[in-house]
């Protein structure tokens, strides 16, 4: 089975590297698309690319560590916007990786995902049963990798990302928002036969996101979804209340208007990862991190377990609504709303 790993790519650091890493070993190509789109303008340099170091890595990381020349790395550039921008939302950036998809399959893989190797051997025999796509429940870390975040949406779907496509000639990738793509007769292969995150979390699978770890990081993320919804979200006001400082300790997920809470978490890292965190221990990468005092006191508060408590109770009431809710067309045909 040969796996083309698809990365979409802005500011990574420190992630990059070891995100390459941990995919190497599994992959038939890695194709890295790097820049901003327009809505990540103040995120990124005049000319188009990473603020940070994330070009020369990966430039690096194909010089010396792919002796089989997997990693394909793409820029703006290389698909006609002298810029370096790229038009339009992320659809043109994934397109970008999926036309020089050469493999049976199609993984998306942001920069700072990784997955245990015996993880991705259990994906990788599941998907010989026939599924056309998979998607991964999503276990994402909160400001140290002790820490993890957790929520009445995220329990209702939002932790479920869609992530591997069946993939082959006259395939063709039609968004990025949710990841949707299309055989060659035009069916949405997420819809044919897919591999659940639910299904591959009673195998002991999860997607680790380390997308709420460092500050940089989440200021980031914060600015980029600020632009591209016009401030509807707070996203910027929800990072100085809920991140930086915890105000709000019932809402520290950036789905900012949903219950929220944090859990700790005492299981083994992927490999990759647990690197890069040595690493950043030896001073050999620099990353400024999150005084975590408050959040761990906040987690050893009874006050806080009860709370995080009741709301894991109404979990079991409100995911079953907010699932009937995402299928809200065969909800309404049902109330008789739409006619068949």
């Amino acid at each position: 089975m040969r796996i083309t790993f698809g990365i979409i790519v802005l500011n990574g650091e420190p992630f990059i590297r070891y995100c390459l890493r941990g995919l190497l070993p599994f992959a038939h190509q890695i194709i890295v698309v790097e820049g901003p789109t327009p809505n990540a303008k103040g995120l990124a340099t005049e000319d188009g690319h990473s603020r940070d170091t994330t070009l020369q890595t990966i430039r690096d990381f194909q010089k010396h560590e792919d002796p089989e020349n997997k990693v394909v790395l793409v820029t703006a550039e290389d698909e006609g916007h002298p810029d370096g921008f790229w038009p339009g939302e992320k659809d043109e950036m994934s397109r970008a990786y999926a036309k020089r998809a050469t493999g049976d399959w199609l993984w998306q893989v942001d920069g700072d995902e990784f997955y245990h190797p015996d993880d991705m051997k259990t994906i990788l025999n599941e998907l010989e049963k026939g599924y056309t796509a998979a998607s991964f429940n999503t276990l994402t870390f909160w400001g140290d990798p002790t820490i993890c975040v957790d929520g009445i949406r995220l329990r209702g779907g939002g932790c479920q990302f869609r992530r591997m496509f069946k993939w082959g000639p006259g395939y063709t990738y039609l968004r990025h928002r949710p990841p949707t793509v299309l055989d060659e007769t035009g069916r949405d292969v997420y819809k044919i036969k897919p591999l659940t995150g639910d299904r591959l979390q009673s195998l002991g699978v999860r997607l680790f996101h380390y997308s709420l770890l460092f500050p940089k990081q989440v200021l980031n993320k914060s600015r980029y979804y600020e632009q591209l919804t016009g401030g509807a979200r707070n996203d910027l006001t929800w990072v100085q209340q809920n991140y930086l400082t915890l105000a709000h300790p019932y809402h520290v997920h950036n789905m900012v208007s949903h219950w929220s809470w944090l859990d700790a978490f005492v299981a083994e890292h992927p490999p990759a990862f647990a690197q890069m965190m040595q690493h950043l221990h030896e001073g050999v990468l620099q990353e400024e991190k999150r005084d975590c005092a408050d959040a761990r006191a906040l987690l050893n508060s009874r006050a806080y377990r009860f709370g995080r408590g009741v709301l894991k109770l109404l979990s079991l009431v409100a995911v079953p609504c907010l699932k009937l809710w995402d299928r809200r067309p065969p909800v309404k045909r049902w109330l008789g709303l739409v006619k068949e």
